[in-house]
């Protein structure tokens, strides 16, 4: 017997077998998708014991890695690609992107410097163009493709502090030497992912300024101007401000226009974080009152969270060329190629070395439906979205506590009683009201992720907890949002008889 023969991988007759069996059990998983619950219940500890065990240390059969894949770990996750998943920044994967995936894994090639890959920095730089195209941002700009928002936000503010060329950061570094005290400026309800990349530049928390919202929850740039002022007088330097469109709470969109011409005026970086809201300016309704987005010094927006692309793959673009090259662009001798017309080196734009090729799953997402298909399926998001709205408005028990331009609305359950209480209540009774309703809406939403039928999240909006539905599965259907809207309807009475409501003495 040839002993090197053991040593191999499959043959690609094998993994032609295997992957026919697995491709069969997807084809299943989504045939029946609406008879699997969306989320598992199981305790941490029960799930360790059922999947836990030694170390194999002979090769295990694919068919029992496979079962026991489906019957132990799928049955225990919670299905983002489920069409009635409706919680955080709704996703999903399309069925082209999944297998452009798959092509990705079978190819594993290393996009960093062009000559690795050729053809995947090649379709990163055309499909970086696309995503420009479809945000109305400079197709020209400096674009490179990572793993998500948090993280581009992260380069972004690193390329806005190596912008002020008088500190020489990327040499002489924050330590030893004068720095002045950077701030960054945001609003109360940004994403925390601007806080995290203060941690990791050395800026720190407190100097994360988070400024007041309308309320619509967007920044008041009169607040943004003031804290500006406020800080030059105090001996701050002002680095950067991100504007959100498409909050994480509600979905709201800052005020771009104004934004923009205060950071001007001081002459502030801005950066747009549109990683939710960008891709939604395909849709015309939208895009007919959106704000500018070319206005920002760089924005990040995120084709897995809009554009049916799985996980994981984001875009952040810079206005301005070279300098995100400026900051990271770092070549040893071994990764030293010579340089051609047209060639772009796509390691300079990051930390990331290793890089997958990203580009491929949103090329063939964009090849299979075009501008236009996208466009269809994001506006029946809205249209969903718009219905529910109108549903949650006219019920007597439940309130609409945000709207968003995009697929998402926060509601709360408020049942007439505790209106007609409130409006007798002293500010004393509200503050109890107040917290006997976000405890309802927490175990309403509780319940209905329990339920197995719907699956949503929750936010916390000056105080009062809100359950947020995000609509956005490539799957779902006008009867997948009325389910859940007659879910909510069959719960919230249920749930407020279990709990003890205030009374009003007299």
């Amino acid at each position: 017997m040839n002993q090197q023969a053991d040593l191999g991988d499959w043959s690609p007759w094998e993994f032609e077998r295997n992957g026919q069996k697995l491709m069969k059990l997807i084809r299943g998983h989504f045939e029946q998708i609406r008879n699997i619950p969306i989320t598992t219940h199981i305790s941490p500890q029960e799930l360790m014991n059922l999947l836990d065990k030694p170390l194999p240390e002979k090769p295990v059969p694919f068919e029992v890695t496979l079962n026991e894949t489906w019957n132990k770990v799928i049955p225990h996750l919670t299905h983002w690609n489920h069409p009635s998943f409706h919680a955080y920044f709704s996703n999903s994967a399309s069925f082209p992107g999944i297998l452009a995936d798959l092509l990705i894994s079978a190819l594993n090639v290393n996009a960093m410097v062009w000559k690795s890959a050729p053809a995947a920095s090649a379709l990163e730089t055309i499909v970086l163009r696309w995503l420009a195209e479809m945000i109305g941002y400079n197709h020209e700009a400096d674009g490179v493709l990572v793993n998500g928002a948090s993280l581009a936000t992260f380069y972004a503010l690193v390329a806005a502090r190596d912008s002020l060329s008088d500190l020489n950061v990327r040499t002489k570094g924050l330590t030893g030497h004068f720095v002045p005290r950077l701030r960054l400026y945001t609003s109360d309800q940004a994403h925390s992912s601007v806080d995290k990349a203060a941690i990791s530049l050395g800026i720190g928390t407190d100097n994360v300024v988070r400024l007041p919202t309308d309320e619509s929850y967007r920044l008041i740039p009169t607040k943004l101007e003031e804290a500006i002022c406020l800080d030059l007088e105090n001996g701050y330097r002002p680095m950067a401000v991100v504007a959100t469109v498409g909050t994480t709470a509600t979905g709201a969109v800052d005020p771009i226009s104004s934004i923009s011409e205060i950071c001007k005026k001081y002459g502030i970086w801005l950066h747009i974080d549109a990683a939710y809201g960008g891709f939604w300016y395909l849709v015309p309704e939208v895009k007919e009152n959106a704000e500018d987005l070319q206005l920002g010094d760089s924005i990040v927006v995120n084709p897995h969270k809009c554009l049916y692309t799985p996980l994981e793959v984001t875009a952040l673009f810079c206005r301005q060329k070279g300098v995100l090259a400026n900051s990271f662009r770092l070549i040893p001798e071994y990764l030293n190629t010579q340089k051609e017309d047209g060639s772009v080196d796509y390691m300079d734009y990051t930390l990331q070395l290793g890089r997958s090729f990203r580009s491929l799953k949103i090329w063939w997402v964009i090849q299979s439906f075009g501008r236009e298909g996208l466009a269809n399926r994001l506006g029946e998001s809205i249209r969903l979205t718009r219905w529910l709205t109108k549903e949650i408005s006219a019920h007597p028990n439940f309130v609409c506590a945000a709207s968003s331009p995009f697929a998402l609305v926060c509601l709360r359950y408020v049942p007439q009683t505790i209106r007609t209480i409130w409006q007798k209540a002293a500010p004393e009774k509200q503050r109890v009201l107040s917290e006997y309703l976000n405890r309802l809406n927490d175990e309403l939403l509780r319940q209905l992720n329990q339920s197995g039928t719907a699956y949503a999240s929750h936010a916390v909006i000056r105080g009062r907890y809100v359950i947020r539905i995000s609509i956005g599965n490539i799957h779902t259907t006008f009867e997948d949002i009325k389910s859940l809207w007659n879910k909510l309807q069959e719960l919230g009475p249920r749930v407020g008889v279990s709990m003890s409501s205030p009374t009003i003495d007299g």
